[in-house]
């Protein structure tokens, strides 16, 4: 049984919900409620499955290509921290997606989908959570439903989006931003030590 609080702690703050709002926003402003709605369920279903392929066929890649799992939890883990430490110090998610929204009509796949909501703290957790030697088949599917859940929650802030951003600003999305670079670089922090570990136990 997996410890589904972790996990979807751990989810939560590599995808950040909340620093997804504003970024929704910008995309959506000139938009009606039904097209919103669209973009925020495109958006969402894509991520949903950028996910799921890197759950899937994660591991199955770094084998063809004979790399060591625990190899790449240190290396994902290293990259995980890297993230965090610019959601600390450096530009928050909000301001510095804003700056990626382009004047095109797949708004809701760039930077929506990639990188806001499927980045690649998500991508790689997507692959270190889901190990098949850690992890039964079962618990795998339990750990996907929990970061699927996760992804239900972004769905519904972007649906309400225009209240909870009335409520927060981006001023409070940006520090919600930072704290889950906190909790993410611990997280990450605590990847790269389990693979040095299982690296040299084996």
């Amino acid at each position: 049984m997996i410890d589904f609080v972790a996990t979807f702690i751990f989810f939560f703050a590599a995808i950040d919900p909340i620093g997804t709002i504003p970024i929704f926003i910008e995309v959506t402003r000139k938009e009606d409620i039904f097209t919103k709605r669209k973009i925020a369920i495109k958006a969402t279903l894509t991520a949903a499955a950028i996910l799921l392929f890197f759950v899937i066929a994660g591991e199955f890649i770094l084998n063809e290509i004979n790399i060591p799992l625990p190899a790449f939890q240190v290396a994902g883990g290293i990259v995980l921290f890297l993230f965090a430490l610019s959601m600390i110090f450096g530009e928050s998610k909000p301001e510095e997606e804003v700056k990626m929204i382009p004047d095109s009509q797949e708004k809701a796949i760039y930077p929506l989908a990639v990188p806001s909501i499927a980045g690649p703290g998500p991508m790689l957790g997507a692959v270190l959570r889901t190990e098949n030697a850690s992890f039964t088949f079962w618990e795998q599917f339990q750990i996907t439903m929990t970061m699927m859940s996760v992804l239900l929650v972004v769905l519904t802030f972007m649906f309400g989006s225009s209240y909870i951003y009335r409520l927060i600003g981006n001023g409070g999305a940006s520090v919600a931003s930072r704290v889950m670079g906190m909790i993410l670089a611990s997280m990450a922090t605590e990847s790269v030590l389990a693979g040095i570990r299982a690296y040299f136990s084996l």
